[in-house]
């Protein structure tokens, strides 16, 4: 018995939920015994996503998956935290409001994150693009029952061609689209410069049909684009920089609370953050438990390494070693801050 209501959308072209149903068989035979070693990732719900993102292709659908199953045990996105916890923290990237979680949905229950690309802080790529998958980690968690998309409301204030890299715009689309499929319902351009045009062009291949026909370009001095954004927002809610009528604004003591508030309700969901030592087994099951052609694997350099202790992401720092347990400490610690 399927764990979620199989229905038909405007996607889904005309397969019954019957015949859905046995594409996501396919795809979890496909994917081999990993997909009941982790259940979240592999869920009906989420396995939908991606044959979605590939029309139904169920061996184009599990070797994405199991590419992303693979880039999560690589880095770890539900380990970054809001403060430094040893390594993986964000809080930097933040200090301007360059990308945040709103504090308003659409009509349609969605969460919204805001980008303002023109508040640009920080030099550090990597920084970057960590910040942006906490926020989607975010987002996802904060979705209400039986939503599975959100919206990115984008701000061209300030916006200058120097703002953001092409290689980090190529990046957050490949992140995006291959690692969080279906998840964008809607990307809002809001007065975007002429000079945005020449970039514009620059980043177009990048996107997937899919991506690009969920694009907006939305004017201020626009009143066609002013009823689209009442359609798609209450305007009591929404930030005046949009149209709407809510002057609270982005503020960064605020949200940091929020944050570490949520990285705790994350840290009680997910255990330590952590990959227990049968991470290394997943990642081999995920090279050779499904068909032979349909094969996916890792490089040696991009293997996981294999566990000293009971954590694989231990690591070494200064000749002093780090694992799981310290790990724990030190989340703890943050814990009994924010109560």
């Amino acid at each position: 018995m399927s764990s979620i209501q199989l229905t038909r959308t405007a996607s889904d072209k005309s397969l019954s939920p019957t015949e859905q149903q046995a594409k996501i068989d396919d795809v979890r035979k496909l994917i081999g015994p990993v997909a009941d070693k982790l259940p979240v990732l592999c869920s009906e719900a989420s396995i939908l996503r991606f044959l979605r993102a590939r029309n139904w292709n169920t061996k184009k659908a599990s070797k994405m998956l199991k590419e992303t199953l693979k880039w999560r045990l690589q880095h770890k996105p539900e380990a970054i935290r809001w403060v430094r916890i040893l390594f993986h923290y964000v809080a930097q990237e933040a200090e301007t409001g360059k990308i945040y979680r709103a504090n308003f949905g659409d009509k349609l229950g969605r969460p919204v994150l805001v980008m303002r690309p023109g508040l640009q802080n920080t030099n550090s790529q990597t920084g970057q693009i960590k910040y942006l998958v906490y926020c989607i980690e975010n987002a996802i968690m904060n979705m209400v029952q039986d939503q599975e998309q959100m919206v990115w409301l984008v701000d061209f204030q300030g916006w200058k061609m120097g703002s953001i890299s092409v290689k980090v715009t190529r990046e957050t689309a490949n992140i995006l689209q291959d690692h969080y499929p279906e998840r964008l319902g809607m990307g809002i351009l809001y007065n975007p410069p002429k000079i945005f045009e020449s970039f514009w062009m620059i980043v177009k291949p990048f996107l997937e049909p899919r991506t690009y026909k969920k694009m907006k370009f939305l004017y201020s001095n626009d009143p066609n684009s002013m009823k689209v954004v009442e359609e798609i927002f209450d305007l009591d809610t929404l930030d005046v920089a949009f149209g709407g009528r809510n002057a609270a604004g982005f503020n960064y003591e605020a949200y940091a609370k929020q944050m570490k508030e949520d990285d705790i309700k994350r840290l009680n969901s997910l255990g330590s953050g952590c990959l227990s030592e049968s991470s290394q087994q997943q990642s081999t099951d995920l090279d050779h438990g499904s068909n032979a052609s349909d094969d996916v694997r890792l490089s040696p350099s991009e293997a996981p390494t294999a566990p000293n202790s009971k954590c694989v992401d231990e690591k070494t720092t200064k000749g002093v070693s780090l694992n799981c347990k310290d790990i724990q400490v030190a989340e703890a610690s943050v814990a009994k801050q924010v109560q």
